[in-house]
C-alpha cells in the first residue's frame, strides 16, 4: 500500500515542489518520512527530524563515479555542482534514500549513514567521550600502567594503553629500562615523535642550557606546554632517568575537569574564555639558540556545533601581552581567567606523582596540565613531544572513539 501511495505521490510531488516555498510535500516509505522544501529535503527516522541540504546531498554522492570507495576520497568536482539543484525524484528503498538527479545521476544512501552523518545527531554527541577527574576520582579509578615486556609486544595491551589515555588524557608505562634509546622505543609504539626547536628526543637537567624555566630546580605552575606554537604539540612524554636528591614530583590538572567546572558555575566567564584570542610567545636568546615563536588562541577551545572542549591554552608564564582584547572586555577577562585558576588550583584537583626511573609517563598536553615541586640534587630528565593526530589515528584502528 506505502509502495503504491508513493508512486502515485510522486508527480505531484515533482509537479507542485519548486511553485510553494514555504510548502511541503510528504512521502512515506515502512522505514522512513521525508518532506521536500525549497531548500533541503527534511528526514524523519528514528523518531529524529533531520535537515539535508540538495547541494550536500549531490556532495556526498557515494556512487562508484562519484566517490572512490577504496581510498576513501571524492571523486566529484563540487565546484561543477549546480548550486541550484533539486532532485527530480525521491524516494526510500530497502532502508536507503535513492535520489535521481537532472541528467538521469542515481544517488542511494543508507539511512543510517545520514542519521550518523546529520547536524542534528553530530551536534548531540560527543567527538571523543572522556572521563573528567579530580583528585578522588582519578585515584578510585586505579587505573594500571601498561608493562614494558607486554606493551611492546602486544596489540591487546596498546589498545588498553590507548583507552586509558583518551579517557583521563594520561597513561603510564612501567619498567622500561632507564635509557633515551628505550624511552625513544616505546614512545613510537603509540605515536611518531613530533621533533621541536628543543629536539627529537631531548635529555636535560638543571643546567639552563635553555631559556626555559623548566631548565632549573624550580617548581613550575601547572601549564600546558608549547602554547606559543600555532598547533601545541598534543602529547608530551616524560621519563626521569636519575635523580639523586629530594622534591621533584609531578603535578598533573585536568584542564577539562575545571573547565566544565567554570561552565557549570559562570556560562559568562566560560564563553568569554572560549571566544577571546590570547597570544603567547617564546623568546630565546643564548649562545647556542634564539627562538621566537608566537601562538595566537583562546584559552579554552570548543568544537562550535556540540561546544565540546577540545583543547586548552594554559601557560601563565609564556602567555604574551594582551592586545587583542578591546579595553571595555579586559576586566571582564581577567576574572573569568581567575575563575579557570582558582579551579585548577583547588588542591582537590591536583595529583601528584613521583616519576622513578623506568616509569614513563604521556600527557595530553591539550588536556592535562603538568608541572612539578622544586628540587635538590643531580634530576636528568628524557623525553619527547609525540603527533597527535597519529595518535588518535592508532586509536581509531583499534575501533576506539577518538
Amino acid at each position: 500500500m506505502f509502495g503504491t501511495l508513493n508512486r502515485k505521490l510522486q508527480p505531484v510531488c515533482k509537479q507542485l515542489l519548486w511553485r510553494h516555498i514555504k510548502q511541503s510535500h510528504v512521502c512515506t516509505a515502512p522505514a522512513a518520512t521525508f518532506h521536500l522544501h525549497d531548500d533541503c529535503l527534511v528526514l524523519n527516522y528514528g523518531g529524529m527530524p533531520m535537515h539535508f541540504n540538495y547541494v550536500w546531498l549531490r556532495d556526498h554522492c557515494r556512487s562508484a563515479s562519484s566517490y572512490n570507495a577504496k581510498t576513501n576520497q571524492r571523486n566529484l568536482d563540487t565546484g561543477g555542482i549546480d548550486l541550484t539543484i533539486r532532485p527530480d525524484n525521491t524516494r526510500v528503498e530497502d532502508d536507503h534514500l535513492v535520489l535521481t538527479w537532472p541528467g538521469g545521476h542515481v544517488s542511494k544512501y543508507s539511512l543510517g549513514w545520514l542519521a550518523e552523518n546529520s547536524y542534528e545527531r553530530k551536534k548531540q554527541s560527543t567527538v571523543q567521550p572522556r572521563i573528567l577527574w579530580n583528585l578522588d576520582i582519578y585515584t578510585k579509578a586505579n587505573i594500571p600502567s601498561a608493562k614494558w615486556d607486554t606493551f611492546m609486544s602486544s596489540d591487546d595491551e596498546l589498545k588498553k594503553f590507548l583507552q586509558s589515555y583518551l579517557q583521563y588524557g594520561v597513561a603510564f608505562v612501567d619498567d622500561v629500562p632507564a635509557t633515551v634509546g628505550a624511552t625513544e622505543a616505546v614512545t613510537q609504539r603509540v605515536s611518531l615523535i613530533r621533533e621541536t626547536t628543543y629536539g627529537r628526543m631531548w635529555c636535560f637537567t638543571s643546567d639552563f642550557s635553555r631559556g626555559d624555566t623548566a631548565y632549573s630546580q624550580e617548581a613550575l605552575d601547572r601549564h600546558t606546554d608549547t602554547s606559543y606554537f600555532q598547533e601545541p604539540c598534543g602529547i608530551q612524554v616524560f621519563h626521569c632517568l636519575k635523580h639523586e636528591g629530594t622534591g621533584g614530583r609531578t603535578l598533573l590538572v585536568d584542564g577539562f575537569y575545571a573547565a566544565e567546572k567554570v561552565r557549570q558555575q559562570s556560562p559568562e566567564n566560560f564563553k568569554l574564555l572560549a571566544q577571546t584570542p590570547i597570544r603567547h610567545e617564546y623568546i630565546e636568546n643564548t649562545d647556542n639558540h634564539r627562538n621566537h615563536m608566537t601562538g595566537v588562541g583562546p584559552v579554552v577551545n570548543v568544537y562550535p556545533w556540540n561546544n565540546e572542549v577540545y583543547m586548552i591554552r594554559y601557560n601563565n608564564y609564556d602567555r604574551s601581552v594582551i592586545n587583542t582584547i578591546p579595553h571595555d572586555v579586559v576586566q571582564r577577562w581577567y576574572a573569568a581567567h581567575r575563575e579557570l585558576t582558582t579551579e585548577l588550583r583547588r588542591p582537590e584537583n591536583e595529583l601528584w606523582v613521583k616519576l622513578t626511573p623506568g616509569k614513563v609517563i604521556f600527557i595530553d598536553n591539550w588536556r592535562v596540565m603538568h608541572g612539578r615541586e622544586s628540587f635538590t640534587g643531580m634530576r636528568q630528565l628524557c623525553g619527547c613531544y609525540l603527533t597527535r593526530d597519529d595518535v588518535l589515528s592508532a586509536a581509531r584502528c583499534f575501533g576506539l572513539q577518538a
